[in-house]
């Protein structure tokens, strides 16, 4: 194992297409919910203990070894919105590209196989790394920054908010992302003796009713 594949996992430059969606941001900024950094602090922070906790237990379940199938399965329960359940499996299409080509995997190989048109975006999140020779704790600190750091990024090009701001905002939140990964971590890893029913299922509602009606502009920066 070496952790400094998770350094490439996590990088922004990562040639897994996460650059291209928001997170829910650019909705929320026409609605006028963001509009600053103390308003993106609270869109973070409910975005994180929802919707980043509920992809970090999946991706750490997939890197402890569950089944990824089920896993995958359990990922469309948890995401009442048809927008972003298809802007996951994009994700997960995309991911996979540059997953198997940076750590060739039989197990990367199968999940592709079975998923051609993509699995959920954490699902794969999880197998990659465990393909990179990362655990579960690993997965799941990649996937709770991810799930913060796109929209903060997303913001300041929407807002043309200063990033300073936006990195100030992302380090206040560092201690609960280490929280949130302690419950992620603790839930995904009982997925292969337990099954899927103890995985988290918070709930973000105006993510998935964002995410519908952002899936409807005409013309949008970001595709979700």
């Amino acid at each position: 194992m070496t952790r400094a594949a998770l350094l490439v996992l996590a990088d922004g430059r990562f040639p897994a297409g996460g650059h291209a969606h928001s997170g829910g941001a650019e909705e929320a900024v026409k609605a006028g919910r963001i509009t600053g950094a103390t308003t993106l602090e609270a869109f973070l922070r409910g975005r994180l203990h929802t919707a980043g906790l509920v992809t970090a237990a999946l991706a750490a379940a997939a890197a402890a070894g569950a089944d990824p199938a089920e896993l995958d399965a359990a990922a469309d329960a948890r995401t009442p919105s048809p927008a972003l359940r298809l802007t996951a499996r994009k994700l997960g299409r995309q991911l996979m590209r540059a997953a198997r080509a940076a750590w060739p995997s039989a197990e990367l190989d199968a999940l592709a196989g079975e998923f051609p048109k993509g699995a959920h975006q954490p699902v794969v999140l999880g197998l990659t790394a465990r393909a990179a020779g990362l655990g579960a704790q690993d997965a799941a600190y990649c996937s709770v920054y991810e799930s913060v750091s796109g929209p903060a990024t997303a913001v300041v090009r929407l807002l043309s908010l200063d990033p300073f701001e936006a990195t100030a905002v992302l380090a206040r939140l560092a201690p609960e992302l280490d929280r949130v990964v302690d419950r992620a971590v603790s839930s995904g890893t009982a997925v292969p003796t337990k099954g899927v029913d103890v995985l988290p299922a918070a709930s973000a509602p105006l993510l998935e009713i964002g995410a519908e009606v952002h899936a409807g502009w005409p013309v949008r920066l970001f595709a979700s």
